[in-house]
């Protein structure tokens, strides 16, 4: 088992406050600020949970296709994948879009497909974020 964390300051009210990711236990980050106005685009050169979680996401999948792929025999050259979360101020996560272009040796389009989409259901993360109500895939070979 391993425990990841994170440290988080914030001071004032959601709408006017402020806070910033101060720390995470690996040590690789900190000192990131965080508002509602960067949440919801107004404002930038700050980031958010859903730009954490579409890092975390991306990250994730990436393995879980990894290894699915090398445990069928067809260990990729590169994977390329981006993640996008929609966040509806008052509703929420609404929708997360993977996107994925893979060089994969030996293998065609139906199979990387096939690949691509048990990663979506067998990572971690997809299995985590299962409550957001569209979690979308465009895979495709380079």
């Amino acid at each position: 088992m391993a425990d990841s964390t994170a440290s988080v300051t914030w001071s004032g009210s959601l709408l006017e406050g402020g806070g910033t990711i101060e720390r995470v236990g690996s040590g690789v980050f900190g000192g990131l600020p965080i508002t509602w106005d960067a949440r919801t685009g107004e404002e930038g050169g700050k980031t958010t949970p859903e730009e954490l979680i579409a890092a975390a996401h991306a990250s994730c999948y990436s393995m879980a296709l990894s290894h699915g792929l090398a445990q069928g025999g067809n260990p990729p050259d590169r994977l390329e994948t981006s993640a996008t979360v929609s966040f509806v101020p008052g509703t929420g996560i609404t929708k997360i879009a993977l996107t994925v272009t893979g060089s994969v040796p030996g293998v065609d389009e139906d199979v990387f497909a096939a690949a691509a989409q048990d990663a979506v259901e067998n990572c971690p993360v997809s299995k985590a974020l299962a409550a957001v109500p569209e979690i979308t895939l465009d895979a495709r070979l380079t």
